[in-house]
């Protein structure tokens, strides 16, 4: 299965985002290296709305279904 690599802006009222697919990958190191690539021009950019994700996927419509899905909140398990 190909990593792909996209750009989210989501909408911040409706919390629907927009996909841009970047590029595929075969292996796991090409994509890691073009994630941070991006991630850098996008910081360099000051472009604070985007975000860079890299994903695992059978094609590009499993990608972008499990990137469009909402994600939980994060539980950070207490001391108790």
């Amino acid at each position: 299965m190909p990593y792909f690599v996209y750009n989210i802006v989501e909408h911040p009222e409706s919390g629907v985002k927009k996909l841009t697919y970047l590029d595929s990958y075969p292996d796991y190191r090409a994509a890691r290296e073009h994630v941070r690539k991006e991630r850098d021009r996008l910081i360099d950019a000051k472009d604070t709305e985007v975000l860079c994700r890299l994903v695992h996927a059978k094609n590009d419509v499993a990608a972008e279904k499990l990137l469009s899905a909402p994600r939980d909140d994060r539980i950070i398990a207490g001391d108790s």
